[in-house]
């Protein structure tokens, strides 16, 4: 089996990141490589932001002047990927999770924090391995069903809709 590092820094002091939480990630992490079928070495990194941080992030790197839940950075460019000339490992790309709109959606949504924050890191995750779903509404149906596969076999089998009051699914 494949190794996988991932590197995890709280950068934030508004939510308590709860116990369990850094494993959780690990598995999230571990989880949607397998069933990708991502067989290399592998590392991540996870960084917990505020959303003051997250929205500078989003403006600099998006152009988008807003808060949102998380951020992904893929390290590969095209088909290249990029090599830790240390150890060998792929070095898949950087995850930046907003904890204090992780915990303002476990809310919204009426579930568990762990849930919410399982579901941005399977979701980045596929966004590292180069799933948009941006692109087209097939593409983000098909980035949907995977997160909610990978979610289910992590034990957090769907209980409520990731639609928001007022969408259409």
């Amino acid at each position: 089996m494949a190794k996988l590092k991932v590197y995890i820094k709280d950068d934030q002091n508004q939510v308590k990141i709860p116990v369990g939480v850094r494993l959780l990630i690990r598995r999230c992490c571990q989880a949607v490589l397998t069933t990708e079928g991502f067989g290399r070495d592998t590392e991540i990194s996870v960084s917990f932001v505020s959303n003051n941080e997250i929205r500078a992030l989003n403006r600099t790197c998006r152009n988008k002047d807003s808060v949102t839940d998380v951020l992904s950075f893929p390290q590969a460019e095209g088909d290249k990927l990029q090599i830790n000339p240390e150890n060998g490992f792929v070095v898949l790309g950087d995850i930046v999770i907003s904890m204090e709109m992780a915990v303002k959606q476990a809310n919204m949504y009426g579930h568990l924090l762990e849930r919410e924050i399982a579901f941005l890191t399977v979701h980045s995750m596929l966004h590292l391995l180069g799933y948009d779903h941006e692109k087209s509404p097939l593409e983000q149906r098909l980035m949907r069903e995977k997160e909610e596969s990978v979610l289910e076999k992590l034990g957090f089998a769907r209980d409520t809709s990731y639609v928001a009051p007022g969408e259409k699914d």
